[in-house]
């Protein structure tokens, strides 16, 4: 019993100053505690004395210790709830907005007890929980997988740096329907979306932006506080554009003209899914050739055929040559970690590109960028195209104007 009381005797004092941040000093406890049905029963015991609803061990228990609420619906008494894994994080950092007695954050990113556990450097600096208030916006990045993502990095030093009462977070999502159904609450103001999601994204919306309708994808869902509907963007191809013009630029030795350096260029864009129609659509738009090559050859086919362009199985790209001097665009997940050795295309038929584009960030250069530069190309990296869609975002998401140097500075950090 002593173990118990002990561990209240480091609790209260912390639950009297209402700091969310109060188990840390926890996970030396628990560790000296025999995880059998006599220290369940004596946590059991103690909790209805100190007026918490329920404790519990869960059988991986090491270092630290997890509490979880049976009856959350019992709001009369203190509230801890904890989902355990990936998809579990949200609740970790949302009962700083939601009325949760206490979170948990490990000290150390490689002693942790349960899949998902974010350390307490991340929960005060990454999520700012310190700020986290019931009045606090709460954005997300949906996809699957999702933890790759700087986004909750990078929008949440936004918030912070420009005083917007918000936080950001990785929202791991199977089902976007499903998810956007569930979240439906004002409270959930905006997500950027990535892959898999983001065509089934547009289908989830109430209305539509005109571009992301021509594309057939958005990348950024924004709930109108109105009304509460949703509302689909596309800030892709307009990053991912901008970034290639920016390469091509250099090729010229910076001259600019009113006309677009991929004007007239053969456009080849490796995939068909969400990030290739905005792609696919932006390179149509500034004068280009676009030539969709995809695993499925009907699904390459169909987007061609929507933004007039031509299609090749990805199988054939191994041998199209039709000139010398062309683009590629590889916006499939292929070389992103922790698959880093993969590429879309073998190297030899990179000399014939004067620019190659990976959509991929992580890593910031891939296989495919490498082994495009040692061919002669010149190569744009995905961060060029994330900087350039978190523009739009931030400003749909505030109501401000992007802090475009705060996104620059903060990415030459990555």
């Amino acid at each position: 019993m002593d173990d118990v009381e002990d561990i209240w005797t480091d609790l209260k004092p912390w639950y009297a100053q209402g700091d969310l941040l109060r188990v840390s000093k926890l996970q030396y406890r628990a560790s000296s505690m025999k995880q059998d049905t006599n220290n369940k029963q004596k946590i059991s015991t103690v909790d209805v004395n100190v007026g918490l609803y329920t404790i519990t061990f869960p059988a991986e228990v090491e270092s630290s210790i997890h509490i979880a609420v049976v009856q959350p619906q019992c709001t009369k008494v203190p509230i801890i709830g904890i989902v355990m894994g990936d998809r579990g994080l949200i609740s970790r950092i949302l009962c700083a907005k939601f009325g949760g007695f206490l979170t948990f954050g490990s000290l150390k990113s490689e002693v942790v007890s349960a899949p998902g556990q974010p350390t307490l450097k991340d929960l005060l600096y990454l999520y700012n929980l310190r700020q986290v208030a019931p009045d606090t916006k709460v954005y997300g990045i949906i996809g699957k997988p999702v933890r790759h993502s700087k986004s909750p990095m990078l929008y949440n030093e936004v918030f912070k740096s420009v005083g917007y009462n918000g936080v950001y977070l990785f929202l791991l999502v199977d089902d976007i329907a499903n998810f956007l159904r569930a979240y439906s609450s004002t409270d959930f103001v905006g997500f950027s979306v990535t892959i898999p999601h983001k065509e089934a994204a547009l289908k989830c919306c109430d209305e539509v932006d005109p571009v992301a309708k021509s594309i057939g994808a958005v990348n950024c869902v924004i709930r109108r506080p109105t009304d509460g509907k949703l509302i689909g963007y596309n800030t892709d191809y307009v990053g991912a554009i901008s970034a290639i013009e920016d390469g091509l630029q250099v090729k010229y030795n910076g001259s600019r003209t009113n006309v677009s350096p991929l004007a007239g260029k053969l456009f080849v864009v490796i995939g068909a899914g969400g990030a290739g129609k905005a792609l696919a659509y932006g390179a149509k738009e500034k004068g280009a050739r676009v030539v969709i090559a995809n695993r499925t050859y009907d699904r390459a086919r169909e987007l061609a055929d929507t933004i007039g362009g031509d299609a090749l199985s990805l199988a054939d790209l191994d041998n199209y040559h039709p000139e010398d001097g062309m683009i590629l665009a590889n916006t499939t997940s292929v070389g992103m970690q922790p698959k880093v050795d993969e590429t879309p295309v073998p190297k030899y038929v990179l000399k014939y590109y004067s620019l190659v584009f990976d959509a991929i960030y992580t890593p910031k250069t891939t296989r495919l960028l490498k082994e495009a530069e040692e061919s002669g190309a010149i190569i744009v990296s995905g961060l060029e195209m994330f900087k350039g869609q978190a523009y739009g975002q931030c400003e749909k998401f505030t109501g401000l104007p992007a802090p475009k140097e705060l996104i620059g500075k903060i990415m030459e950090n990555y």
